[in-house]
């Protein structure tokens, strides 16, 4: 067992009220140095018609944290969120899928434990005030928003695709974003598409990443070394036991047009890709597997090989949990959030856990 030392904490809940459930979480550095947190938050459970996108700020390199602060709300479940800076710019993305889509028309109508919200009292009565069709129209789908500090964000903008920890820097300061292709609809695509993206939202299709029949796609994440683009993957196939979350790794070498063929990596899912300021690639990820919880892989290649399944935490009560993401801190140490439940309680909240990369052999 390949088990890290980390010091853990919670970061982000709302422990007095039902809509403490809080999800799929991102971390960066703000243009000011500023760390900043963002997750779906203030739900009732997994899937919500309440969610919303929040962030929150640490300016003492995670010691502390404020309370979470809503960036975007529509009416619709605002899910996985990521959060970049660029160019002296910060964007953080979200997806919702619609309140007028076959999948949540089939949520208020199927029984299931990840849909009982839809179910409850406060949730129809809500849902039968919107205007399904108008809001469908206005922001179903992936979206974003702008800043140029990270504290005061623009209006909510439209991506054609959508990823948990959004896009990555290309070395001359655009972004690259892999992900989903989801309609104005708010129904996601076959397959994975790239697009190149400028300093005010405008996106320009780069390609497609094509899945195979017997394979799904989701939840990329990309890091833009010197000479390729690394896209690692989330695939489910159906054919292995336990399929839900595996990774998968393609490259660029001509900056995102052609890929190469993805190749499987290990379980756990989905990825976040970064660099350590001495050079090792990482990707942590979470893991559904007994014993639940946060892992990391490590490349010390630029991610020819990788050294997998580090354990950041295993003590996790259910398969509810990871999207883990990290950022390094000052001291050159990291800092990983993800979403867990803690011992004893129904709904997660967003965790932290601080740590340092193994000695290399």
């Amino acid at each position: 067992m390949k088990k890290i030392n980390t010091e853990n904490r919670i970061i982000c809940e709302n422990p007095n009220s039902m809509f403490n459930y809080f999800a799929w979480p991102s971390v960066g550095r703000l243009p000011d140095g500023t760390l900043a947190m963002v997750c779906s938050g203030f739900r009732l459970w997994h899937v919500c018609p309440f969610g919303k996108a929040v962030i929150c700020y640490s300016r003492d390199e995670g010691k502390t944290w404020t309370k979470p602060a809503v960036v975007i709300d529509t009416p619709e479940d605002d899910r996985d969120c990521g959060i970049v800076t660029f160019g002296g710019k910060v964007m953080i993305n979200t997806f919702n899928g619609g309140v007028d889509t076959p999948s949540t028309r089939m949520r208020e109508e199927v029984d299931s434990p990840h849909n009982f919200t839809y179910h409850m009292p406060v949730s129809k009565g809500y849902l039968s005030q919107l205007d399904r069709a108008a809001v469908d129209s206005q922001y179903a789908g992936s979206l974003f928003v702008l800043s140029d500090d990270g504290y005061e964000f623009g209006e909510i903008q439209r991506c054609p695709v959508q990823s948990p920890h959004g896009p990555c820097v290309l070395p001359d300061g655009r972004l690259f974003f892999v992900g989903k292709p989801m309609g104005t609809d708010g129904i996601s695509r076959p397959g994975l598409q790239c697009y190149i993206l400028d300093a005010e939202g405008n996106c320009t299709y780069l390609s497609t990443i094509t899945e195979p029949e017997d394979r799904t796609y989701w939840e990329p994440h990309a890091i833009a070394l010197e000479d390729r683009i690394i896209v690692q993957i989330r695939s489910d196939d159906p054919k292995i036991d336990g399929y839900r979350f595996q990774i998968l790794q393609c490259e660029s070498f001509d900056g995102g047009l052609t890929f190469t063929e993805p190749r499987e990596i290990t379980h756990g899912s989905p990825p976040h890709l970064m660099r350590h300021s001495s050079g090792v690639l990482i990707s942590t990820y979470g893991y559904r597997r007994q014993p639940f919880g946060q892992r990391f892989m490590l490349s010390y290649d630029n991610g020819e090989t990788w050294e997998t399944d580090y354990i950041l935490r295993d003590d996790g009560p259910d398969t509810d949990l990871g999207y883990p993401a990290t950022v390094e801190l000052l001291d050159g140490s990291l800092l990983t959030v993800y979403y867990q439940k803690p011992a004893g309680q129904n709904n997660p909240v967003i965790m932290q856990s601080i740590w340092r990369l193994p000695e290399h052999k």
